[in-house]
């Protein structure tokens, strides 16, 4: 049996295709300036990154570790004032 063709749906095939193609494009472009509104929104924000918080977390730490043995020392020289 052969297969007849019709140029209706033939054209219709086509058009449908490039309606496909054409919705894949726009898709990505929305993607695209979703991401971009994104991150301009990030940077006018003033947020700090990964490595600026991880560099003011260590020094908060050292800082607290340092303060606890000044702490120590304090107490152990206010002892040796009271034994005097």
């Amino acid at each position: 049996m052969s297969q007849m063709q019709n140029p209706f749906l033939d054209e219709l095939a086509k058009i449908m295709t490039n309606a496909a193609g054409a919705a894949q494009g726009v898709s990505k472009e929305v993607e695209t300036l979703f991401r971009s509104q994104g991150q301009k929104m990030l940077n006018e924000m003033d947020l700090v990154n990964r490595e600026e918080f991880e560099a003011v977390k260590e020094m908060a730490a050292n800082a607290r570790a340092r303060n606890d043995e000044l702490e120590a020392r304090i107490k152990e020289l206010e002892e040796q004032l009271k034994q005097k």
